[in-house]
């Protein structure tokens, strides 16, 4: 690996300098976007490994091309530690990407014009769950159901009325921007009500699920489950379609060949690694963390009359209404927080008032902050910073001085594998 990176270094030196400048970006400060964290170092040394360079269409022992003996093998590895861990009775692990997974689901079980219900955007849900400027969104019939503007839970009796007027195929739970948890049960009643399939995307919180921290779909009956492999489960970029028996010949038609052509080898085999990983006490404990990590977050900002989303979190991440809170829309407040070494992303709020490239709020996770072995009193540390920067944005002396005391505390929490 050493003398591919020389190779790098003495071939390409700006992409070189790009990479150092990135490794060095990432040790200096911390990240708070909930949808990113640091992979294990194993998973990385998979990615830059020789599956990289094999084409393996098809699925084990029907494969396309020859020289499967070794592919076969990882992707076995990886479909039996995926059953394991999320207790499924199948998974595909070559889906590209979450969108990728979530269309193979539509796709596969539906008919374009079919109704699906889901969460709509602005409330939390993700542009794969019926957003209209989505090809999703053209295709199926999405009734996109909403949050309670008084406490942003989900209402579920709004939501059993409205699948009983509209009669969905599919009903989906999950999100990308929510910071509570769901009731399974409650939707599992409602689908079976009106004789829907049931779909939860885990992507931002499938890692807490094999890490035992947050509740498991697949224990009240549900039917999908599709999770990114990248985010709160700490792997490569890729996703997985889990599911009940009866729909895995659909499943894997339709993510190959209906919707792509050869897996990444490369991802799959560190998939793999990640789920043996997913499987150790020592996840398990990293998995409770994060929630411990993300409650004591939330509670010392709104200690500090920061304003979030529905008024605190239940999984890994919370939504502050910056407007609300310091009178600077989320671009802005992402700008500042960018200056003192802490990144966030913009976000969107229920029925935001503001446009979605200069939102209202910005959304805060703590995956990757836990990843690096932070715990609840650095977290209040942390609250102190975002509260300091956001009340005076303009004070560049007080940005730097954060930005010191960002990167010297920094030093105390290695980045895994870099």
């Amino acid at each position: 690996m050493n003398s591919n990176i020389e190779l790098l270094e003495q071939n390409d030196p700006a992409v070189y300098a790009a990479l150092r400048g990135e490794e060095s970006r990432q040790r200096s400060g911390i990240e708070l976007i909930p949808s990113e964290n640091y992979t294990f170092p194993e998973v990385l040394a998979t990615l830059g490994s020789v599956f990289t360079n094999k084409y393996s269409e098809g699925y084990p022992g029907r494969r396309y091309y020859g020289g499967q003996e070794f592919t076969d093998q990882i992707e076995n590895l990886a479909r039996d530690r995926a059953k394991a861990v999320f207790r499924c009775e199948h998974a595909n692990v070559q889906p590209l990407s979450g969108s990728a997974m979530n269309q193979a689901v539509y796709l596969g079980l539906l008919e374009p014009g079919d109704t699906i219900m889901a969460m709509d955007l602005s409330h939390g849900g993700h542009l794969t769950h019926g957003a209209p400027v989505s090809h999703m969104g053209k295709l199926f019939n999405f009734i996109r159901y909403v949050t309670d503007p008084s406490d942003g839970s989900v209402d579920y009796d709004q939501v059993r009325k409205d699948a009983l007027t509209h009669k969905p195929k599919l009903v989906l739970c999950g999100y990308t921007s929510y910071p509570r948890d769901i009731d399974y049960a409650k939707f599992k009643a409602i689908a079976d009500e009106v004789g829907a399939i049931t779909m939860t995307d885990a992507s931002h919180f499938g890692g807490l699920v094999a890490g035992e921290a947050m509740n498991n779909p697949f224990d009240f009956g549900f039917d999908i489950v599709t999770t990114t492999t990248h985010k709160s489960l700490r792997g490569p970029r890729g996703g997985m379609v889990l599911c009940r028996k009866p729909f895995a010949k659909k499943i894997d038609k339709s993510v190959f060949p209906g919707l792509q052509g050869g897996p990444h080898m490369n991802a799959v085999a560190a998939i793999a690694v990640t789920l043996k990983k997913a499987q150790t006490e020592e996840f398990k404990q990293y998995a409770q963390q994060v929630l411990i990590n993300s409650k004591t977050l939330a509670n010392a900002l709104m200690s500090n009359q920061a304003t979030l989303i529905t008024g605190g979190t239940d999984n890994h991440m919370m939504v502050v209404d910056t407007v609300a809170s310091f009178g600077l829309d989320g671009r802005r407040a992402e700008e500042v927080l960018d200056k003192v070494q802490i990144t966030t992303n913009k976000q969107i709020i229920p029925d935001d008032p503001l446009p979605p490239l200069r939102p209202s709020g910005i959304r805060i996770g703590t995956p990757a902050a836990t990843t690096r072995g932070m715990v609840g009193s650095d977290m209040e540390q942390l609250a102190g910073w975002i509260i300091d920067s956001l009340k005076a944005p303009e004070d560049e002396a007080n940005l730097e001085r954060i930005r010191c005391e960002v990167e010297a505390f920094c030093t105390r929490f290695p980045v895994p594998g870099i």
